[in-house]
């Protein structure tokens, strides 16, 4: 059963180091006022724009097996294939900050207040990143409260348990797979739509599959084929924040 949550202005801001990392300024450069106060103007325009709204719905592994295949343009060895068959959970889910905040990027643009413009995208960014994380960590939560309950009829059982999201564009998971995923979620009840590219309309948005189980299954080395050719190197940051965010279900 699909689930539609609301998600606050406050609980997705970006923090001015992610905001700043977008727009190109090392964690460890001094910051000039006039970015700060760049950036507490573009927040005050995310925070009148942002509306912004999420959908997830649990798969089985062989339905998700079909939904990654997409249409047959992923690498041959991904982390994703090598991670789903061994989760004890798997959601399909997409998050959006609305139409209203890309229009106002768009119109900043053309009132060519190019620095309000480019800053307030970046604040967009983060934020719909924050957004996926702050779904991700519901998800999680929920699982907790079902497993506590379950395990407490299994006293010998206590397991380590993380959840992480993938997404298609990532990690050799072809873009084009968002078709499936769409026609599995459908995600417009939360006036999210595909385009034509396979990118996401209103833009600033981010789907995947969240995927529950120990740990170690997330822990793969940035050994890929693919991996050589990534400028972020995302998810090594998100590995290591599941060895600082790691609970345990006590029975």
């Amino acid at each position: 059963m699909n689930t539609t949550l609301t998600f606050s202005a406050d609980e997705i801001a970006p923090t001015p180091e992610t905001v700043y990392e977008l727009q190109g300024i090392p964690a460890t450069a001094p910051v000039p006022d006039r970015v700060d106060a760049l950036y507490a103007k573009s927040l005050e325009f995310f925070r009148a724009t942002v509306d912004a709204r999420g959908i997830v719905a649990p798969i089985t592994k062989e339905e998700f097996e079909n939904v990654y295949e997409g249409e047959g343009r992923n690498e041959p060895d991904t982390p994703v294939a090598d991670v789903f068959p061994h989760a004890d959970d798997l959601a399909l889910f997409a998050v959006t900050l609305g139409p209203r905040i890309s229009v106002e990027i768009g119109h900043r643009f053309r009132a060519n207040d190019l620095a309000v413009a480019s800053m307030l995208d970046s604040v967009a960014s983060g934020a719909a990143d924050r957004t996926a994380d702050v779904l991700q960590n519901r998800y999680k939560e929920s699982l907790k409260q079902h497993m506590a309950a379950t395990l407490a009829k299994s006293p010998q059982r206590t397991n380590r348990f993380a959840v992480l999201r993938y997404s298609p564009g990532y990690c050799g998971w072809h873009v084009s797979g968002q078709r499936k995923l769409f026609d599995y979620l459908r995600p417009e009840r939360i006036g999210l739509s595909l385009r034509t590219s396979f990118l996401m309309e209103p833009l600033k948005s981010v789907s995947g599959v969240l995927v529950a189980g120990p740990r170690e299954i997330h822990e793969f080395s940035a050994s890929y084929d693919f991996c050589s050719r990534c400028d972020t190197r995302g998810c090594r940051e998100r590995i290591q924040a599941l060895c600082e965010d790691e609970y345990a279900v006590e029975p």
